[in-house]
C-alpha cells in the first residue's frame, strides 16, 4: 500500500491554509485554523521554510506566509520537502539493494517510479484547494483533519 507521513498530509493542508490568508500565520493561529497539533504545525513550518515553500517572519507582527503560489507547488515538492525522494524501493534510480545480485528486477522499478512522481508533479496545492472546495462545497471542514474527536486520519 502506498500512503503519505502524515506529515505531507499536514504540509499540504498547512500550505493551503496559509495561502487562504492575506497576512502572515503564526504556529498556534494556524494550528487552530486546521486542527493540527501545534507542536506539529511547528515542525512541518519549519520543514517547509528549510525548502523555501514558507517564509519564515520574524518579531513581534512574525509568522509565515506562503513563498510561492499554490499553483507553483507540485504535491511531489511537498512529498520531498517533508519525507524525501519519492523511491518506491530501494533500488529506484540506483539506490542500494541487499538482492540486486539475485533478485533480477534491478531498474524496473524505475518506469513505475517515474510515473508516480510525474503523476504527483503534475497536480498543484491549486488543483487539491479546488479539488476540496468542490467536493465539499465553499468554507465546509474535512473530516480528515478534524482531530479532536478520533485523533488523526491520513487518507491519500
Amino acid at each position: 500500500m502506498l500512503r503519505l507521513s502524515k506529515l505531507t498530509d499536514y504540509a499540504v493542508v498547512a500550505l493551503v491554509r496559509l495561502a487562504q490568508q492575506d497576512e502572515v500565520m503564526t504556529s498556534p493561529a494556524l494550528s487552530q485554523a486546521t486542527g493540527i497539533p501545534e507542536p506539529t504545525v511547528a515542525k512541518v513550518l519549519k520543514i517547509l521554510a528549510a525548502d523555501e515553500l514558507v517564509i519564515s517572519l520574524r518579531g513581534a507582527r512574525g509568522g509565515y506566509r506562503l513563498a510561492l503560489p499554490l499553483n507553483a507547488i507540485s504535491v511531489a515538492r511537498v512529498i520531498t520537502a517533508v519525507d524525501g525522494p519519492i523511491s518506491l524501493t530501494a533500488c529506484v534510480d540506483g539506490g542500494e539493494c541487499d538482492a540486486r545480485t539475485l533478485c533480477g528486477l534491478c531498474g524496473q522499478w524505475d518506469a513505475v517510479n517515474d510515473a508516480i512522481r510525474g503523476a504527483l508533479s503534475s497536480i498543484t496545492l491549486a488543483d487539491m484547494q479546488t479539488r476540496g472546495q468542490a467536493a465539499r462545497g465553499p468554507g465546509a471542514a474535512c473530516a480528515a483533519h478534524d482531530i479532536s474527536a478520533a485523533g488523526p486520519a491520513v487518507a491519500v
